[in-house]
């Protein structure tokens, strides 16, 4: 059951015998004195249903904890540790002098308790609501986006590490599997913790571990007892086959059929990195980045310098590209709100600039590069289409017919047999059949945004003065140790960025002169 304030500490209160001693406008004095009215007792009703059994600490506390966590960057032992020793946090979550605090496991109560709520990212939206109230984004129209790579928590694990880690998992939680992996498991001794001993600088004897895992592991999928499997069972049976295909390949004169294994030589584009936690990826976040982990994705308002709206995704997959998550990070703000929407190419696709002028917004959004076959050759914008003729025009004046539109709206002009004897192939083409150009479903507003990016001198000032803030507040995400995420999973570590960003507008908001006077939260700015 939910626990109650009951308004007496552990030994003198903090607050009250100590108020000269904690920073004024801090974050710590901030929720000292208004930590009830941020977060009242009601607003956690839905994640204490049952009115029976032992009162759980205030959930304000402990709301008031996480804040100060996510804008620190601190482990649950290191909050813990905080509490039992440092005035501020005292005071600032409401504990006596000599109050000892709680179990660190309280936290992980806590966040499961949200996770499993109908709303986890409830102290950012409670966080959002105050900013509304000031009404400090009152006439402030523009929404900077950026995304960021945000490392996972765990450790890279190779092929042979997978593989092993998988089938222990099958074996601990499938009901059978044990049994089932004494019976036909024996490339490895599972219950061993360490790897398997070989001479591991032998390629010969690696590639015969690897084959031999690989058939331990369909064994074991293959002579599971036929029954209805729970979550984690199912969870550690999909894990298992994902992870004995995405690295191998059959046998060099194998034709797949008589289980002969060796690893492959090529990487799986949706790889899973490591089985401690599958939805970690390896991003490449340009071509000399490479990272494993989580997308952090942010809209920013870059006047006041608050985020408006944060997202974390997986690594990998079109669904979690910058483009398509964007329109996401803008669905919240207030309906008939016309915008002005800044970022880099990473946002520029054809899809999402026709949404965001459907939804009458301004776009202040870097086009992508175009990519020429021949350096500094003939692009797109040097031929002439004419979309309702159907007909495109190279720069020697040759005309061919644009083909039939296909699924996705694309349409293709082939110039083939044209390009022979041209004296400008060399600048176009370095395809012996000849250039082919293909056509954007929106490329109508793909050539009119890269027009405007060379040529309008006001959308350059735009760009080059409001885009950079959300450089700073990415600094300002990842700082102190923030780059990686604390969890394992995008849900956790969805919610963990929530908080993260809920704190760093909390502390923007006090260094803009967040005060309350009766009901209403206002910004009285300090007087120099």
């Amino acid at each position: 059951m939910q626990g109650e304030w009951a308004g007496e500490t552990v030994g003198p209160d903090v607050w009250e015998t100590c108020r000269e001693l904690i920073p004024a406008g801090s974050v710590f004095a901030f929720l000292a004195e208004h930590r009830e009215v941020l977060f009242p007792a009601g607003m956690f009703a839905d994640m204490y249903p049952s009115s029976n059994g032992r009162p759980s600490l205030p959930p304000q506390v402990l709301a008031a904890t996480v804040v100060l966590q996510s804008l620190h960057g601190l482990s649950d032992f290191e909050v813990v540790q905080e509490l039992r020793c440092d005035l501020r946090w005292k005071a600032a979550c409401g504990l006596g002098l000599h109050d000892t605090a709680f179990d660190p496991s309280l936290l992980t109560y806590f966040r499961r308790r949200l996770r499993n709520s109908a709303d986890p990212t409830r102290i950012f939206t409670t966080v959002k609501e105050v900013v509304a109230a000031t009404g400090v984004l009152k006439g402030k129209h523009r929404r900077a986006l950026d995304s960021t790579v945000l490392d996972d928590a765990v450790a890279t694990q190779d092929t042979v590490t997978q593989i092993i880690s998988a089938i222990r998992r099958v074996i601990r939680e499938v009901p059978g599997g044990q049994e089932t992996a004494a019976s036909w498991c024996t490339a490895h001794d599972y219950t061993d913790p360490g790897k398997p001993r070989i001479a591991w600088d032998d390629e010969t004897a690696r590639a015969a571990l690897v084959d031999a895992l690989v058939t331990d592991a369909l064994n074991l999928l293959g002579h599971l007892p036929e029954q209805e499997l729970g979550d984690k069972a199912a969870n550690a049976v999909g894990l298992l086959a994902l992870v004995a295909g995405q690295d191998v390949e059959p046998a060099e004169d194998s034709d797949g059929r008589d289980g002969r294994w060796r690893i492959a030589k090529r990487t799986a584009p949706d790889r899973t990195v490591s089985t401690v936690d599958p939805d970690a990826r390896h991003i490449h976040k340009n071509r000399t980045r490479h990272q494993d982990g989580f997308k952090g994705h942010v809209s920013f308002e870059p006047e006041t310098g608050l985020f408006t709206a944060v997202a974390l995704t997986g690594g990998y997959g079109s669904d979690n590209h910058e483009a398509a998550v964007a329109a996401g990070l803008l669905a919240d703000e207030e309906e008939g709100t016309e915008l002005t929407v800044l970022g880099d190419s990473a946002y520029g696709s054809g899809e999402l600039r026709e949404h965001l002028q459907d939804q009458g917004h301004t776009l202040v959004i870097k086009p992508p590069p175009i990519r020429t076959a021949v350096p500094g050759g003939f692009t797109i914008d040097d031929f002439h289409l004419d979309l309702t003729a159907g007909t495109a025009t190279c720069p020697a004046g040759h005309t061919a017919n644009l083909g039939q539109v296909k699924a996705d709206g694309a349409r293709t002009a082939q110039f083939k047999r044209l390009c022979t004897g041209c004296p400008l192939r060399e600048r176009c083409t370095t395809s012996k059949t000849g250039r082919t150009v293909n056509v954007h479903p929106q490329h109508e507003l793909l050539t009119a945004a890269r027009a405007q990016a060379a040529t309008d001198v006001a959308w350059q000032d735009e760009y080059r003065r409001w885009r950079p803030p959300v450089e700073r507040a990415i600094a300002w995400l990842v700082a102190k140790g923030n780059r990686r995420v604390p969890h394992r999973g995008v849900i956790a570590n969805s919610i963990w960025l929530h908080h993260r960003a809920a704190a760093l507008n909390l502390r923007r908001l006090i260094n803009l002169g967040l005060t309350r006077t009766s009901t209403t939260w206002h910004l009285t700015p300090a007087t120099p």
